[in-house]
């Protein structure tokens, strides 16, 4: 029941499904006042002219006198124009391209905009950009209050440059070793729950899995893929144009699905505590048909807390990061155990469709949009006219670990949206399955594994390549799914593995109750040549034949 529940829920959190890292429309430029070496943050466009990414070879330039004007007219213009000083204007009235030319023609060295609105790049078209050749920068209004204050004070020299990032940052080692232990982990659980229910031949449900056994799951048809990717691509849009409003219902339900899935993780490992083990009084759980035990229960209100307060600091960009990591691989874990695919054909349509979708929203939306932005990277790293400032939390986060001038501007994350686990994750579980079911010693799970881990190399290397977001899909389905296509044919399987027919004969089988030493062997002879059943105990008791197991 639990997981037809979250099957809706699953279309919902995998909106960005396969987004690594952020396209920079702009970048960040530094205003440093040589008086006192306050340094303030302001977003820029290279494009209009490049600033020195070393203060040292920065030329220090005065500020104009006077209060800031629009600058749209020439009646904006101060007497005698601007004589080699940083011009400044106040945002609006007029385009960037009006302000930056205005300033250049009277002399201005630079265009410094003061902002109230939420930064954006500010930017022009080619033949603007040719005309003017003078770096223009944004700044922040609390920034620009402070900066206003100290001009007030005395006659100040600024310094503007932008430093660059390194390319390479330890957080990216952090979300890959984090990316490829959810998928390996909660793939090779899903393998032994799958063992033990085919051992034992008695089918296991409930939410956590007591004992280590599969919580009620869910098989995905190609119909329910379809609908999935369909329901995606209509939600990633409302999220577009809806975005201050509909943030908040998916942090709602990013903290449902992540405690359940944080319960759904820790639960087996809590029943097997000695503690706790009474039952919580029925008076204080009327509703339940039997109270649970008093350590299940504490752990649920753990779970639950944990969400909270995740919720309530989220925008804590020093700490809240590890809390939204830690409940994003617990809800990824808990979402592979649930959701199972029937068959390789039915793990290929949702890759190759999520494909599609993600270069799509990656790609091709920058040339339908009327503002050229790709709707998954304004989605993913929130629109920059965004008023609620609130970012989508289905990503893994780290901040930049290396030290950065930039660090006074905002807190830098590299992001690894769940679908880039959760996609290619569904395809390494039926794989660890289809290892039990055929006693291929596990040669599936290892290989997809290490092919879902080179794919996702191969996204950061060209992340790093390209210092932009990438569309991990790009590089994981291709990788994973010749893999596996390869090894099935290698091992002479291929039709078995592609029907998934040996995996769902045994499902059913369980399900009907009939004896498990009989289960798959007639659908291997049928289906492939060679293909081994595991052994099985031919004493062990049916669900049939045991109704207390």
């Amino acid at each position: 029941m639990a997981a037809r529940l979250l099957s809706p829920l699953v279309v919902s959190l995998l909106l960005l499904v396969a987004f690594g890292g952020i396209k920079v429309c702009a970048e960040m430029a530094l205003l440093r006042l040589v008086s006192d070496s306050h340094t303030y943050c302001t977003l820029y466009n290279p494009r209009w002219a490049e600033l020195p990414q070393d203060p040292t070879k920065a030329t220090p330039h005065q500020l104009a006198d006077g209060a800031p004007t629009p600058l749209c007219l020439p009646g904006d213009v101060p007497p005698g124009g601007f004589a080699g000083a940083v011009a400044l204007a106040t945002r609006g009235n007029c385009s960037f391209y009006h302000k930056a030319r205005l300033a250049a023609v009277h002399g201005a060295s630079a265009l410094l905009v003061l902002s109230h609105r939420p930064l954006v790049s500010p930017g022009g078209n080619e033949t603007e950009y040719e005309e003017v050749a003078i770096p223009v920068a944004l700044m922040g209004e609390e920034d620009a209050r402070h900066m206003l204050q100290a001009q007030r004070d005395g006659e100040q020299q600024v310094l503007l440059f932008a430093p660059r990032e390194s390319r390479l940052d330890y957080n990216m080692m952090l979300i890959y070793v984090m990316a490829v232990g959810t998928v390996a982990g909660a793939s090779y659980w899903a393998g032994v729950s799958e063992m033990h229910t085919s051992s034992s031949g008695v089918p296991t449900s409930g939410v956590g899995g007591i004992g280590g056994a599969a919580p009620a799951s869910e098989d995905i048809s190609p119909k329910m893929v379809a609908l999935f990717v369909a329901t995606s691509t209509i939600m990633l849009t409302m999220l577009y144009f809806f975005y201050d409003y509909l943030v908040y219902v998916i942090i709602a339900v990013f903290c449902l699905a992540s405690s359940l899935g944080l319960y759904s993780c820790l639960a087996p490992l809590v029943s097997r505590s000695p503690c706790g083990s009474c039952r919580v009084p029925r008076a204080l759980a009327p509703c339940m048909q039997e109270p649970p035990p008093v350590r299940l229960a504490v752990l649920a209100v753990s779970c639950v807390a944990t969400a909270v307060v995740w919720a309530v600091f989220r925008n804590e960009d020093s700490w809240a990061w590890v809390l939204q990591d830690m409940l994003g691989i617990a809800f990824c874990t808990y979402m592979l155990r649930v959701l199972r695919m029937p068959s390789f054909k039915a793990c290929t349509l949702l890759l190759v469709m999520l494909f599609v979708y993600d270069i799509f929203f990656v790609f091709i939306t920058p040339y339908i949009m009327p503002n050229g932005q790709s709707i998954m990277v304004e989605v993913a790293s929130g629109p920059s006219d965004s008023s609620s400032k609130e970012k989508l939390p289905m990503v893994l986060k780290v901040p930049r670990l290396a030290p950065s001038e930039l660090s006074v501007c905002s807190q830098p994350f590299s992001l690894l949206g769940f679908g880039d686990i959760l996609v290619p994750g569904v395809l390494v579980v039926y794989c660890h399955r289809f290892d039990v079911h055929t006693n291929s010693s596990h040669i599936y799970f290892v290989t997809s594994t290490i092919a879902y881990g080179l794919g996702l190399l191969v996204t950061f290397v060209a992340l790093v390549l390209t210092r932009m977001g990438q569309p991990a899909l790009l590089y994981l389905v291709p990788c994973t799914v010749l893999t596996c296509t390869a090894v099935a044919a290698g091992k002479r399987q291929l039709p078995a593995f592609w029907r998934g027919s040996i995996v769902r004969k045994e499902s059913l089988d369980l399900a009907d109750g009939e004896d498990t030493s009989r289960l798959g062997l007639g659908a291997a002879r049928d289906d492939v040549e060679g293909a081994a059943v595991p052994n099985r105990n031919p004493e062990a008791p049916t669900a049939s034949a045991n109704p207390e197991a």
